[in-house]
């Protein structure tokens, strides 16, 4: 259902305000330069700090500007299990093809409790699920056990995998099946992750460079692992650098250098990366001739 590169968007600001019309010039950029999907109001998003107009809102920009040409995956999750559902309903309002949520985090439930989450969402809704796991973010982890039995839900489509373990790719394959769809959460990782299955990335560096991720993903896609290879070397420091402070501070400076103007505002807790992090991405931006 979903393959390619899949920027997580981040949300422009601007005096505290949603910036609509830098939003929408994102969405039209993401889909000119190759991106197969789209994702906010995901973590990149700030979606933590986006309230529930702000959150309904800004799948509905994405949703307009797409226009049908990629889908939309909107950010949904929670640690509480009907605040999933009201997002859902709301991101189903709004147009979105599917939702992304995140394994329920905080409240550290057990391996039944997330089995009973994601069931309790596909009863709710008739929204294409994508599990997401970011142990990293969350604590909670679901296994590879718990996923091969929310697959088998109708509903519940892919995996946004975050965990860090590339053998997991193989061992959610062999349980849920080649057709479950899976995508990387890491960018670092997207090139091991689709040779042993994946079929694509939910990315941060799409953001700043749409078009060198979608060339790399389509490279894996058609077997052609040497010209993937060039341009993971040509990307790996900007996938660095854009985690070298808070996300998605980084990711908004850079973007700035890429679009001049484009704001760099964040909302609080998240604050402007450091000196250091801004020299990172300066180098990483011209490593892989962006600027």
């Amino acid at each position: 259902m979903f393959f390619g590169s899949i920027p997580a968007l981040v949300t422009p600001f601007v005096r505290g305000r949603v910036a609509e019309d830098t939003f929408r010039e994102l969405v039209e950029w993401q889909i000119a330069e190759g991106s197969t999907a789209l994702v906010p109001c995901g973590t990149t998003g700030e979606v933590a700090t986006l309230n529930a107009e702000e959150h309904r809102r800004v799948i509905e920009l994405a949703v307009a500007q797409a226009h049908g040409r990629v889908p939309v995956i909107a950010g949904c999750g929670s640690y509480s299990t009907a605040a999933s559902i009201e997002r859902m309903a709301a991101a189903e309002a709004a147009g979105a093809d599917a939702a992304l949520v995140v394994v329920p985090y905080y409240n550290k439930p057990s391996q039944a409790g997330i089995a009973a989450h994601f069931h309790a969402l596909a009863e709710a809704s008739d929204l294409p699920i994508v599990v997401y796991n970011v142990p990293s973010r969350t604590v909670a982890d679901i296994s590879v056990e718990t996923l091969a039995e929310v697959s088998r839900l109708p509903t519940v489509v892919g995996i946004k995998d975050a965990s860090g373990n590339l053998a997991r790719v193989t061992a959610q394959r062999l349980a849920c099946g080649a057709e479950f769809c899976q995508l990387s959460g890491n960018d670092d990782m997207a090139l091991g992750f689709n040779a042993m299955g994946g079929v694509g990335c939910i990315s941060v560096t799409a953001n700043v460079a749409p078009k060198l991720c979608s060339q790399f993903q389509e490279a894996t896609r058609e077997g052609r692992w040497d010209e993937a290879l060039a341009l993971q070397d040509r990307l790996y420091p900007l996938h660095a650098a854009l985690f070298s402070d808070a996300s998605p501070g980084p990711a908004k400076y850079a973007l700035s250098k890429v679009r001049p103007g484009f704001p760099t505002e964040l909302r609080l807790p998240m604050t402007e990366p450091s000196e250091a992090s801004r020299k990172a991405v300066d180098a990483a931006l011209a490593h892989a001739g962006l600027v």
